[in-house]
């Protein structure tokens, strides 16, 4: 119906079309040029948010075939002539089974995060509302929603949101890979290196605004870790029989990467063990070494090194009656201490599982 033919162009019905786009000027440039009307020698400057929805080649192309309508004013815009014939179908379909004043658009999601992080720094952002609604449909209170496109962590931003509303205990994981920011972009200039630093900010504000706005939601809990993917946090050992010293072993002793922190060699710990890595974490000092607890007393962990892990030590330690412990192989005194200390536990904490890495 919207589809008609004032001047009886011998193509048919027209519709008078959009020219403008959706890409800024760093996402896509090829867009951004001016569209001259050749009979008024009037230039038409791109939209420098939006551009053009078509290549230049293409809109000469069309010029010359009299498909572009060029307005009365100089300060109004081009247009497309769109005719009925070059339709794919006639039919008008639905675009989505949700209510969209309940789910919004992309516009809403573009919005959303603009305020949220104070510049339009990520492109097309679904609306938190979308992913709350699916989520409210698929999941339970105590499910764990995996997106492996994180994004803009507007997963993250729904579990949140729904969790404040429903009083659920859901969790996210988000996988983002660090793809950089363009140099030119918004993001990079205002400290942005990659997307993921954008997912974790988002995160952080998301969960605050929540909070604030739930102030009386009781353990409503929006903390998160963020873990990156790594090498082993051992050193690579390759010898070729003639590179072989009698010190060899002497010099292997220790043989964590000397760039890896304790908490790199914590999160190893919870891997091999098959621990929960989202359970708490806390730090402590007993007879001046620095401890990590799990869960409470489900892991403790100490990787003094240097010689610092002494018996009395492991004694103090073993009344905590944690139900593991891990060590830091080089850390013990001497080989009379690493020998003594399962006895240690096995006397003081019988339930104890001991390791050492």
């Amino acid at each position: 119906n919207k589809y008609t033919n004032p001047d009886n162009d011998h193509r048919g019905s027209w519709a008078s079309i959009d020219l403008s786009g959706l890409a800024t000027t760093t996402q896509r440039p090829n867009l951004h040029y001016s569209i001259i009307d050749p009979k008024t020698g009037i230039s038409y400057p791109p939209n420098p948010n939006r551009g053009w929805s078509k290549s230049k080649e293409n809109v000469l192309k069309m010029i010359d075939e009299g498909r572009v309508l060029f307005p009365k004013s100089p300060t109004g815009r081009p247009r497309e002539k769109k005719f009925v014939k070059d339709l794919q179908s006639t039919v008008t379909g639905f675009s989505t089974c949700l209510d969209s004043k309940t789910v919004g658009y992309t516009t809403n999601g573009t919005r959303e995060l603009t305020e949220l992080i104070r510049g339009k720094y990520f492109d097309f952002p679904k609306p938190s509302n979308l992913v709350k609604s699916i989520l409210s449909q698929t999941t339970d209170h105590n499910d764990i929603i995996l997106d492996f496109f994180a994004g803009s962590a507007t997963t993250a931003h729904a579990v949140m949101q729904l969790n404040a509303e429903d009083e659920g205990k859901r969790k996210f994981i988000m996988v983002q890979l660090p793809e950089e920011c363009n140099e030119k972009s918004e993001a990079f200039k205002a400290g942005y290196k990659t997307i993921a630093e954008i997912s974790k900010e988002r995160i952080r504000r998301a969960g605050k605004k929540i909070k604030k706005e739930n102030a009386t939601t009781t353990n409503l809990d929006i903390g998160f870790r963020v873990l990156k993917v790594d090498s082993s946090n051992m050193v690579d050992v390759h010898y070729t029989p003639d590179a072989i010293e009698q010190n060899l072993l002497d010099r292997l002793t220790n043989n964590i990467k000397g760039d890896r922190t304790s908490e790199d060699l914590l999160f190893q710990v919870l891997l091999d063990w098959g621990v929960d890595l989202t359970l708490p974490i806390s730090k402590e000092t007993i007879a001046d070494r620095e401890l990590f607890f799990v869960d409470g007393n489900a892991l403790a962990a100490c990787f003094e090194k240097n010689g610092k892990i002494s018996e009395d030590f492991c004694k103090e330690l073993a009344k905590r009656e944690p139900l593991r412990v891990v060590f830091r192989d080089s850390g013990f005194k001497d080989d009379s201490v690493k020998i003594n200390v399962e006895q240690i536990f096995k006397l003081m904490s019988p339930h104890t599982e001991v390791k050492t890495i």
